[in-house]
């Protein structure tokens, strides 16, 4: 019997902007024995009006949603704000130790890759409705294996060799590796072209690169750090 059994059906909300990864979930889900999906949405603001009328037992947000959309530290701490009651499960593609450690401290109750089999999905929700903090092995080890600025830093967090970057300056490094320009970045997060352009310029500054093209050159080594 699984260390989380449950006896009465868990509510899960998912939000995710791809579409074909939205529904593969919810038909997963649909198949599992006690898990309803309650609501499954595209935007973070369809989800934000869909918990002012109903709770759900865990929400399971997608980490990097589409150009105009809060997401990422900014839409966890938004939820944890606005409805600090709900569970969030973090899925995401971007699951290096710094944005666990990151998404974790800003208030997510559990963390998993979008790599990671059914098996561990469903442990893993029914863990954070049961209170839990979930994290896999593999990423508890890897927290565990980095430097301490990881867990006892706010807002700070080791990339490459100690460099620290600042949450926002992470932020845009993400976005922009995800494709997004400068401009769009500004409108994602309310904040003028100019910002933007010197938190990426203060980032490259920090990681010692001094182009896009460097930039691009070292992604693997951010995204693993």
């Amino acid at each position: 019997m699984s260390a989380y059994t449950v006896t009465s059906s868990l509510r899960v909300m998912l939000l995710d902007d791809h579409e074909v990864m939205r529904r593969g979930l919810e038909l997963l889900l649909k198949q599992e024995h006690l898990i309803d999906v309650i609501g499954s949405f595209t935007t973070s603001r369809e989800l934000f009006a869909a918990l002012r009328d109903k709770t759900a037992d865990v929400l399971i947000v997608d980490y990097s949603l589409g150009p105009t959309e809060v997401d990422g530290l900014n839409l966890i701490r938004a939820l944890k704000v606005r409805f600090p009651n709900e569970k969030v499960l973090v899925m995401s593609a971007h699951n290096n130790a710094a944005t666990i450690a990151l998404a974790m401290k800003a208030g997510a109750r559990g963390f998993i890759g979008k790599g990671q089999d059914q098996k561990e999905l469903i442990t893993a929700i029914r863990a954070v409705a049961a209170g839990r903090v979930y994290l896999s092995k593999e990423m508890s080890r890897e927290i565990a294996s980095q430097p301490t600025e990881l867990s006892e830093h706010t807002g700070e967090s080791a990339l490459i060799n100690d460099v620290k970057l600042s949450p926002r300056e992470r932020e845009v490094l993400r976005c922009y590796l995800d494709g997004m320009s400068v401009t769009e970045i500004a409108v994602k997060f309310s904040r003028s072209i100019t910002t933007i352009s010197a938190q990426k310029t203060a980032a490259y500054r920090k990681l010692g690169i001094r182009n896009d093209s460097e930039l691009f050159k070292i992604r693997h080594q951010l995204e693993r750090s």
